[in-house]
C-alpha cells in the first residue's frame, strides 16, 4: 500500500549535501506538509501516492541555497543617475559617504517594502529560500521592518530581518536601532509558523560605542538572537578602532565580550592573522562577500586561511549581485588568483558555504541545509540549459560553481510548498511587482538627485 504525500520529486540527481554528502542518480524526494519524509532510488512511485508530481528527468536537486548576508535596499542603486551627479569615490569611506549614506537617510518604509520585494523575487530566481537581511534607513527606523517582512511573506521565503544599528549622526539613533530589532524578535522569533524571524545588526565598530556593542550583546543574550556587524571591511575600520581605543576591530569587540558563537562577522577583509586566531577561538561565523568586496576594491578576505583554521565561512551578496551562481563563482576563483594558486577552494566547499555552512551559521542545521528525511522541505530544481560535460553524481558540483547560472533555477519549494515552478513565481505577478518597484524607485532617484548630499557625519565621542 502506498503512503500519501504532498510532493513527490521524481527521477532527480539528489545533491542531499547530508553529513556523508551523498549524491543520488535518479532519485526521489518525498515532502509531506512541511518536511521531508523520504529520500531514494526510483521515481519513488511505487512507494507514494503525491498530490504533485514533479518530473525531475535531468534536473539537479538540491537544498534550497542560503544567502549568509544581503541587503535588499542595494537593489534600489542598480544604474541610478546618481552615480553621474557625484564625483568618484577613491575609496570605501567615500563609497560610504556619497553613495551608501546619502541614499540610506532618503529611504521610507515605501522604499524598503519594494526593494523587499525585488530581492525576494531574485533570490527565489536564484533558488536562495533563506538570507540574512540588513537596512539602514536613519530616518524611517520604527516599523520599517515589518514592511520588508510583508514583502517576504508575499513571495513566500524564509528570512532573517534587522535594522543596522549606527551611531554616526548620534549616539541615541543607534539606541533607537536596537528597539527595532528587538520590538520585530519580540513579534516574530518565538512563532514557530513564522519563516521571517529578527536578528540584531550594528553597522561597524567605527560608528559604533563601546556602550552600543554592550547593550547588543545583552538583547542577542535575552532573546538568543543572532548578532551581526560588518568587520573590518575597509580600513577606515581598522584606523577607526587604533586611534580611538589603540586595538583593532576584532580584538576590540573580544575584549568586550562580544564575540561568541551567535556572531556573524561580515567581510574580515582586513583581519590580521591574530585577529582569525580570535574567530576562531570566539566560535564566530564569516559571511564572505567576494563580489561586492571587488566591487568595492577593499581587498579579499583570508577565506582559505580561515576554513583551515575551521572558521565556518558562508556566501553572502552585501546587496550587490543577488544571482547566488555568480556569487558562488566569484568566491571560487577570487581566491585562486589572489594566492597564485589554482588547488584553492573545491567545488564541493563552495557549495558548503551556501547550504550546511549558512545552516549552521543561522543556527538551523537540524532543520535545514541539506535533504534528508525530517527535515524542512527547502528544495531547488536545476535544469543546466547547455552543459558540455555530462552532469551525474561525479560532476555535479563542478558544474554547479562553473556553468550553471540563475537562469537554470526552475522550480523551488519553501517549506513545502511551491513558490516557483517552470519559472513561474506563483505568490506574486512578477510582473506587476516589477513594475511597481520600478516606479517606487524612480520617485526615489528623483529625491536623491534632488536633495541628495555627502554624508560627513561622525561618532560623537562617548
Amino acid at each position: 500500500m502506498r503512503d500519501k504525500i504532498d510532493i513527490l520529486v521524481s527521477n532527480g540527481l539528489i545533491v542531499t549535501m547530508n553529513e556523508e554528502r551523498r549524491v543520488v542518480e535518479n532519485g526521489y524526494v518525498a515532502i509531506s506538509g512541511d518536511r521531508i519524509v523520504d529520500v531514494g532510488v526510483g521515481d519513488g512511485k511505487d512507494k507514494y501516492i503525491a498530490e504533485e508530481v514533479i518530473d525531475a528527468r535531468k534536473h539537479i536537486v538540491l537544498p534550497g541555497l542560503m544567502c549568509a548576508h544581503t541587503h535588499f535596499y542595494g537593489l534600489l542603486l542598480t544604474g541610478s543617475p546618481w552615480f553621474s551627479k557625484i564625483e568618484p569615490p577613491t575609496d570605501f569611506q567615500q563609497n560610504l559617504q556619497r553613495i551608501w549614506w546619502a541614499l540610506d537617510v532618503l529611504l521610507s518604509n515605501e522604499d524598503a517594502y519594494a526593494s523587499a520585494l525585488m530581492g525576494s523575487i531574485e533570490f527565489v530566481k536564484s533558488g536562495v529560500t533563506f538570507f540574512f537581511d540588513n537596512i539602514s534607513a536613519p530616518n524611517a527606523i520604527s516599523g520599517v521592518l515589518d514592511y520588508i517582512e510583508k514583502a517576504v511573506n508575499e513571495v513566500g521565503l524564509r528570512g532573517y530581518l534587522s535594522f543596522e544599528a549606527t551611531q554616526r549622526r548620534s549616539l541615541q539613533e543607534g539606541v533607537e536601532g536596537l528597539r527595532e530589532n528587538e520590538r520585530f524578535i519580540k513579534k516574530n522569533n518565538f512563532d514557530e509558523s513564522k519563516l521571517v524571524k529578527g536578528a540584531i545588526y550594528l553597522h561597524a565598530s567605527f560608528t559604533v560605542s563601546n556602550d552600543l556593542f554592550l547593550k547588543a550583546r545583552e538583547l542577542a543574550d535575552k532573546y538568543r538572537a543572532l548578532l551581526s556587524i560588518h568587520a573590518e571591511e575597509g580600513l577606515v575600520d581598522v584606523y577607526h578602532n587604533i586611534e580611538r581605543y589603540g586595538i583593532r576591530p576584532i580584538e576590540r569587540m573580544e575584549k568586550l565580550g562580544f564575540l561568541k558563537d551567535d556572531v556573524i562577522l561580515v567581510h574580515v577583509v582586513n583581519a590580521t592573522d591574530d585577529e582569525i586566531k580570535i574567530i576562531k577561538k570566539t566560535g564566530a561565523h564569516v559571511a564572505h562577500n567576494a563580489m561586492s568586496n571587488m566591487l568595492n576594491a577593499v581587498g579579499v578576505a583570508k577565506v582559505p586561511e580561515m576554513i583551515e583554521q575551521g572558521i565556518n565561512v558562508g556566501i553572502g551578496n552585501d546587496g550587490y549581485i543577488f544571482d547566488h551562481f555568480e556569487n558562488m563563482r566569484s568566491t571560487y576563483l577570487i581566491h585562486k588568483v589572489w594566492r597564485k594558486d589554482p588547488r584553492i577552494m573545491t567545488p564541493l566547499q563552495i557549495l558548503e558555504m551556501s547550504t550546511v555552512n549558512v545552516a549552521r551559521m543561522f543556527k538551523v542545521w537540524k532543520e535545514l541545509g541539506s535533504i534528508e528525511a525530517g527535515k524542512k522541505a527547502d528544495i531547488v530544481l536545476i535544469r543546466p540549459e547547455l552543459p558540455s560535460t555530462p552532469v551525474n553524481s561525479k560532476t555535479v558540483y563542478g558544474h554547479l560553481v562553473n556553468t550553471v547560472n540563475s537562469r537554470d533555477v526552475k522550480t523551488v519549494i519553501v517549506n513545502g510548498r511551491l513558490v516557483m515552478k517552470d519559472r513561474v513565481i506563483l505568490n506574486v505577478d512578477e510582473e506587476k511587482s516589477i513594475d511597481y518597484i520600478h516606479k517606487v524607485v524612480e520617485k526615489l532617484w528623483d529625491r536623491l538627485v534632488e536633495k541628495g548630499e555627502y554624508q560627513l557625519d561622525v561618532l560623537d565621542k562617548p
